[in-house]
């Protein structure tokens, strides 16, 4: 049985990790602010004696004295536009590098492997298509989303750091748009915002013309790479892109979920955000070569566990 600690546990992919991770008898340590996590995530694993939850803000040092931490999945971060855009934008950056800092010396104590859930934001509006892990990116560094993209950055800046000079053993992956059960309604991501107005009844909001593409990953090929890659040989620290090639428009997105809900919803336009990025698509060449990883959930199949996820959270909620 291995100790495992997972920092940003009752988010949306934490607490699916921890699910995993507890049903293939391992000790799980959650760790989480409840900023954006929701402690229903975690409800039928709560009382499970293997699980433990801290309340803890990883911007502050966490000391563990009591067992020892054979892995640390540091995930804690808010993920969505809504959450790091406003008042929680400086928190996010330091969310991202205090708290990368936080947990890196807690691995350099416990002496383990620590893995950081870094995204795509990291390549920001691309010039290469699709984004390779050698590419650097096309970041503004000053916009609205720059917390959230450049503290991504600076936390895989410390990672390889701490693995140059602290001897510490790290991983890094490149999170794509990912989406499945346990999201929040309110989170703001475009697969969630989709179901849950359709599910409603009401018009569907894409923001610009709705050409701009993603590529969408469900949760339980995601959490596979994960675990995939905490467990890969030393020498392969990545980055690595996790995420599925399969790439669609916007607006392909929503008459697909107008056609499985079969509500009165129309498509409405909106002005497109400021550095919204227009492409989205990861080459898993790495992640298939290192890992021998690929999805295996496909985007219609998804889509439709998700809504049966969204109509019982909704009505869980009295939305519909």
């Amino acid at each position: 049985m291995k100790t495992i600690l997972i920092t940003g546990g009752t988010g949306f992919l934490g607490s699916n990790l921890c699910t995993r991770l507890i049903n293939e008898g391992n000790r799980v340590i959650c760790v989480d602010n409840n900023y954006t996590g929701r402690m229903q995530n975690v409800s039928e694993i709560i009382n499970h004696p293997n699980f433990r939850f801290i309340e803890h803000d990883i911007c502050e040092p966490l000391s563990i004295s009591d067992e020892k931490i054979d892995q640390i999945y540091n995930m804690a971060c808010p993920a969505s536009p809504p959450a790091y855009q406003g008042s929680y934008a400086i928190k996010t950056t330091k969310t991202c590098v205090f708290g990368a800092i936080n947990m890196l010396e807690l691995a350099k104590k416990h002496k383990a492997r620590i893995l950081q859930t870094s995204t795509s934001e990291v390549y920001g509006e691309p010039l290469v298509h699709p984004q390779v892990e050698s590419y650097r990116g096309n970041v503004n560094p000053d916009g609205i989303r720059a917390c959230y993209d450049e503290g991504k950055r600076c936390a895989e800046s410390l990672f390889f750091d701490y693995h140059r000079h602290e001897g510490v053993d790290i991983k890094v992956i490149r999170i794509f748009n990912t989406y499945g059960p346990k999201m929040d309604p309110k989170d703001g991501r475009v697969v969630s915002n989709f179901i849950c107005q359709a599910l409603k009844g009401e018009d569907i909001t894409i923001y610009g013309d709705g050409s701009q593409t993603r590529s969408f990953c469900y949760v339980d090929d995601l959490i596979e790479a994960m675990v995939r890659m905490m467990n890969s040989p030393a020498d392969f620290t990545g980055p690595v892109n996790t995420g599925n090639p399969g790439e669609f428009t916007v607006k392909e997105l929503a008459e697909k979920v107008i056609a499985k809900i079969k509500g009165p919803s129309k498509i409405v336009y909106k002005p497109l955000p400021k550095d919204d990025p227009t492409q989205r698509r990861p080459d898993i060449t790495l992640a298939k070569t290192k890992l021998g990883w690929e999805p295996s959930i496909q985007l219609d199949e998804g889509l439709n566990k998700t809504i049966e996820y969204f109509k019982t959270e909704l009505r869980r909620l009295k939305e519909i």
